[in-house]
């Protein structure tokens, strides 16, 4: 076997501004975003908190459907893979790092209305996946009325949807 190069990517942060949707010559749709995740790493006794942020670029009917909900402050999981882009000006070279999603999950939370919804297709087949709903807890125990919460453990008030990680 000559090579098994990988080119995957999965993370999980906040949209810092709105999705900006356009169009290519060809007619397929553009959702440009940025992504900030926060991580916090040791540093000696103390724990350190930073921020990377990452330009993503999602293809297709799903980007045009997904755009609306693709607000600043939003929490997305994005998996895809990471595309570099070379340009020269005024005889400089400059290169940037983008990932091209395949699929954007909507991460809910309490300001989020609790909902979680997932949209996925594959960038290289110009993103003709279309939108594939993941149903919430609540779906799940509307639809089987024999699961209660005290199955599980738990009481009916529910579980705290900030969690602190």
């Amino acid at each position: 076997m000559a090579g098994s190069d990988l080119n995957s990517v999965a993370l999980v942060g906040r949209l810092t501004r709105d999705a900006e949707l356009s169009y290519l010559q060809s007619g397929t749709a553009v959702a440009a975003m940025s992504v900030a995740v926060n991580r916090s790493r040791k540093d000696g006794d103390q724990w350190v908190s930073e921020v990377n942020y990452f330009d993503v670029s999602y293809f297709g009917k799903p980007a045009e459907s997904l755009k609306q909900y693709l607000t600043k402050g939003k929490q997305i999981a994005v998996q895809g893979s990471l595309k570099q882009d070379r340009w020269e000006k005024d005889g400089q070279k400059f290169s940037k790092i983008r990932i091209m999603a395949n699929s954007i999950e909507l991460l809910g939370g309490r300001s989020d209305a609790g909902s979680s919804s997932s949209y996925g297709g594959s960038a290289g087949q110009q993103m003709s996946g279309g939108y594939t709903p993941r149903p919430s807890a609540q779906n799940y125990q509307a639809a089987d009325s024999s699961v209660s919460d005290e199955s599980f453990g738990g009481d009916s008030s529910g579980f705290p949807e900030d969690i602190p990680f």
